[in-house]
């Protein structure tokens, strides 16, 4: 039996001593673009960090790829939220793309001519070639979202975990990074995404997540994004009863 390339048993993990996740247990498959939804709060970005051992004080386990600890971690990349990030920080994009090549190095090796064309490679990919002496801060935010996509493919990973890559891009970028993220996937990589648009969630992923501190339910996405589930997880807000229609609306 394949080994799965995420593996949570009983995940319990809490933030400035709030509880946020009780008790989650899923696995998810190699080769697979899932996307984690759920409300505000639900523990959406807690589960991506938690997974790499960001969070202190968890309980349960995790494993990658069969491995747990550190040695897991070699195979993860991960893009953060556009917010956590200081843009003024006086480093331009060459140098955070590189910055992937150092889980690959180590902390003392310098990196090669292997390493520079690897960064180059996947600059072009995210359509940022002639940007890459650029100060990050003086990017677009869809530019941003594309210099750590191009961290993350640098790195070399068997999982990326990426939280909300398409807040604040347009139409356009978010296009690119999903034909991107299709294409990985493609060659077997898996990729697990923090979402939080009911209505392209249906067409984006070929299994959902759906989370609000605790598991509501897995799976592809007819079998979850349903009323009733969605209403489980939503605790019937109103703000999202109107996307909630919209989505069963265009099932067929």
């Amino acid at each position: 039996m394949d080994v799965p390339a995420v593996e949570v048993h009983n995940l319990k993990a809490s933030y400035r001593k709030k509880p946020v996740l009780y008790g989650l247990d899923f696995a998810i498959p190699k080769g697979q673009l899932v996307g984690i939804l759920g409300p505000n709060g639900a523990g959406k970005s807690t589960l991506l960090k938690s997974l790499m051992g960001l969070i202190p004080g968890c309980s349960g386990w995790v494993k990658l790829f069969g491995k747990s600890g550190s040695k897991s971690l070699k195979h993860v990349a991960y893009v953060p939220q556009r917010e956590s990030v200081d843009w003024d920080f006086p480093v331009c994009v060459r140098d955070v793309v590189m910055m992937g090549r150092t889980a690959p190095l180590g902390l003392l090796r310098r990196p090669g001519m292997q390493d520079y064309h690897l960064v180059a490679q996947a600059l072009e990919r995210v359509g940022l070639t002639g940007l890459e002496s650029r100060q990050i801060g003086e990017l677009s935010g869809g530019q941003q979202q594309r210099v750590f996509i191009a961290r993350a493919l640098a790195q070399e990973s068997d999982l990326l975990l990426l939280d909300e890559p398409f807040a604040g891009v347009d139409a356009t970028t978010e296009t690119l990074i999903l034909n991107l993220l299709k294409a990985l996937k493609s060659q077997g990589k898996t990729i697990l995404m923090v979402h939080h648009d009911l209505l392209t969630a249906r067409t984006y992923f070929d299994s959902i997540l759906l989370i609000n501190m605790r598991l509501i339910a897995q799976g592809p996405p007819e079998v979850v994004l349903t009323e009733a589930q969605l209403h489980k997880a939503y605790a019937g807000r109103l703000d999202i009863l109107s996307q909630v229609a919209d989505t069963l609306s265009r099932q067929p």
